[in-house]
């Protein structure tokens, strides 16, 4: 069995511009308003490593037993596609929750519509308009990953059993996304309580939910499921905790996103918390006042700066290193089909050694 990534990821750009021409047709009637909108789904999909749809696609490859039960390639592909919609849908809320200007190098999505609604002159506040656009087309797009994923063209018993699971993805992501906006509001700063967001608003929809789809719709054993959470829990927290590092250290030639973007934002990620808990007192006062406030390059490197003094982003790396090595030795021992092993290992290394 073969695994070529970058022949994965243009099977799911495919089929993600192919649902989304579906759509665009069932929407044609709406006029230039249903073309907008379709417009702006587009470019919400393009585009991203596509991990979660591959972990769903690698999650049905572990606990299936091929050439026994042969599966529709194309079928398990769109089905792989419903977590990138998911993961979308995601990112335009989680955006406009954090007045994000930008993503992937362009605006982000309530931003985009409220530059519309600016240089067309329309009544009202862009501002407003774009926040109603932005949540409109987030909702969309998770009806749509529903939709998919229920019309992939797999068994409708698999199905069922998957959609039991992404209706708990979805629930999980929704209540982590609450859990960060209250956290951020109390201006709360615990590490065990940002591993729990971490958790809830991440780590669980980005890899080990996706196993689970795709091993439920192979028809998993109970225990080949469990075994998927011992792999992909761990690592879809250190996925995670490499996100947050990069929200504060990446390039943004790279990430397409402001430096230090997560600063700016106010994000009460384990990085922040790790460093006000070691930083002295002053350099800790400094980075708690200047969360969540428009930074410049200057400030974003003091506060850089603050972090790495206290050992907090060298702290990060080795719980990220931690956790994949608890996630790789978990995989070793999981009763799974030996190629998604394999591949398994490649994805953990390149999920959590990323730069962009």
């Amino acid at each position: 069995m073969t695994w070529d990534p970058t022949d994965f990821r243009s099977a799911i750009g495919a089929a993600l511009e192919e649902y989304v021409d579906e759509q665009a047709a069932r929407l044609a009637p709406l006029g230039d308003d249903g073309a907008r909108l379709v417009a702006a789904a587009r470019l919400a999909v393009g585009g991203g490593k596509r991990f979660r749809a591959a972990f769903c696609l690698w999650g049905y490859r572990a606990a299936a037993d091929e050439p026994v039960h042969p599966v529709d390639e194309a079928a398990l592909v769109r089905a792989a596609a419903a977590l990138e919609l998911l993961h979308a849908s995601a990112l335009v809320h989680d955006d406009l929750m954090d007045a994000s200007e930008l993503r992937r190098g362009r605006p982000a999505t309530h931003k985009a519509f409220e530059d519309v609604h600016r240089a067309r002159g329309w009544s009202g506040r862009p501002e407003q308009y774009g926040a109603a656009a932005a949540l409109l087309l987030g909702d969309l797009l998770l009806s749509w990953s529903d939709e998919l994923l229920r019309r992939c063209g797999l068994p409708h018993d698999v199905v069922r059993d998957a959609l039991t699971w992404f209706d708990t993805t979805r629930s999980e992501v929704i209540a982590g996304q609450f859990l960060d906006v209250s956290v951020q509001a109390r201006g709360e700063s615990d590490v065990d309580l940002a591993m729990l967001v971490l958790r809830y608003k991440s780590a669980k929809y980005s890899v080990e939910r996706p196993l689970h789809v795709g091993a439920a719709l192979a028809g998993a054993a109970p225990e080949v499921l469990a075994s998927l959470s011992d792999v992909g829990l761990p690592l879809g927290e250190a996925f995670q905790l490499r996100d947050d590092l990069l929200g504060v250290f990446g390039d943004p030639h790279v990430t397409g996103k402001p430096a230090g973007d997560d600063l700016s934002e106010g994000k009460r990620t384990v990085l922040v918390a790790l460093t006000l808990g070691a930083a002295p007192g002053s350099a800790a006062r400094r980075l708690d006042a200047q969360l969540g406030r428009v930074l410049s390059v200057e400030e974003v490197e003091e506060l850089r700066a603050i972090i790495e003094a206290s050992g907090a982003h060298a702290d990060v790396e080795r719980r990220i290193r931690s956790l994949t090595d608890q996630a790789l030795r978990a995989l070793e021992v999981a009763p799974i089909q030996e190629p998604a092993r394999e591949v398994l290992r490649e994805l953990a290394e390149a999920a959590t050694q990323r730069v962009l």
